[in-house]
């Protein structure tokens, strides 16, 4: 994942959010209708789209944590910077360019948590006959 690019990073973001963003259309194909439901083995389908989830989710909460601790280091660096060149404005520039990327990485961690939530939701309600996971 590219961290100091932060559209790149959001771009990428949203490739991973694929299966989340379209959680219904996947519950609605893995979960066989009544008439359909000695034909699928329900248990499965939800057990392998729970993982996928709970993978997808752990992968994305990672790389967003990963790029905050690496933004972070940065900007300790450039206050550092700056405490040695208080009038230099490249590095003023770039403290605050870092330190804004640094907030909006932090409400992607935010909003990963709300798309968690509507995702888990959404199996619970489909999937809670046919599977429960331990950790919900």
């Amino acid at each position: 994942m590219i961290c100091p690019d932060f559209l790149e990073f959001q771009d990428n973001l949203k490739k991973m959010r694929i299966l989340d963003d379209k959680i219904v259309y996947s519950l609605n194909t893995s979960i066989p209708t009544e008439s359909f439901a000695s034909k699928v083995d329900a248990h499965s389908a939800c057990q392998d789209l729970y993982s996928q989830i709970q993978k997808g989710h752990s992968e994305r909460e990672n790389v967003i944590k990963n790029c905050i601790v690496s933004t972070a280091e940065v900007v300790k660096k450039l206050k550092a910077a700056k405490e040695e060149k208080p009038d230099d404005f490249d590095v003023l520039k770039n403290l605050k360019a870092e330190q804004k990327k640094l907030r909006l990485l932090q409400t992607e961690l935010s909003v990963e948590e709300v798309i968690k939530e509507k995702t888990t939701k959404l199996f619970t309600e489909k999937c809670r006959s046919y599977y429960k996971p331990n950790d919900l």
